[in-house]
């Protein structure tokens, strides 16, 4: 029993540090998603190009790859002093998703009817009013299904984290495995990885319920 207050008590620790990393990592990325959507669509073509080009390396590599490059990179390509591991995993984490966000808003926006672009400039709206006031609460409904399974596999995939030693929940509970032998820690970690994706679910299909009235 003493073992068990001892294991949860660390894994709580280093599930702290996981909910820290998601949380901050959907902070930042969701708006940044927007910003590299607009530039993906924007008419001046060498922006468009460039943002393109940069949203489809970043989802063309894995997310492991980018994490070594982040943290370890700037040392070794221009000696400059190393970044602090959880701000480096916040860098990576940030920029990865809000790629993958930036096209799932993309498809949002060019899945509404041209005719309501068309009928908000017959109103006499601006082109941000027509999005604010028409377009978002209508992309809203059609990208909360892709975004919320972007947002459950953010929490798996907070676990990469250990790669640079950040020391999250997966760390702590593979920590045991060395230091113990013990293999019942790691089912147990899956148990909160299990936890949070119900409780993710749940919240995600009752914002599905309300935004029921904007279909079509």
């Amino acid at each position: 029993m003493e073992m068990f207050f001892r294991v949860t008590l660390e894994l709580l620790g280093g599930f702290g540090q996981t909910l820290r990393l998601f949380a901050l990592t959907l902070v930042i990325s969701i708006p940044l998603g927007l910003v590299v959507c607009f530039g993906s669509m924007s008419r001046f073509t060498p922006l468009r190009l460039t943002v393109r080009v940069f949203v489809w390396v970043i989802r063309g590599t894995p997310l492991m790859l980018q994490l070594i490059l982040v943290f370890f990179g700037p040392g070794l390509l221009f000696g400059l002093p190393a970044m602090d591991r959880f701000q480096a995993a916040l860098l990576a984490f940030s920029i990865n998703y809000a790629c993958y966000f930036s096209e799932i808003y993309r498809g949002g926006i060019e899945s509404i009817p041209q005719g309501q672009y068309e009928a908000g400039q017959v109103l006499g709206m601006t082109k941000s009013q027509i999005f604010f006031r028409v377009v978002l609460l209508q992309m809203v409904k059609r990208i909360l299904p892709p975004m919320a399974g972007e947002i459950i596999t953010l929490v798996k995939d907070t676990a990469l984290a250990r790669t640079i030693s950040v020391y999250e929940i997966m760390w702590r509970g593979q920590a045991f495995i060395k230091s113990d032998g013990l293999i019942w820690p790691m089912f147990y970690t899956g148990a909160f990885y299990l936890l949070f994706s119900g409780l993710l679910t749940l919240l995600f299909g009752r914002l599905e319920e309300k935004l029921n009235y904007y279909r079509g």
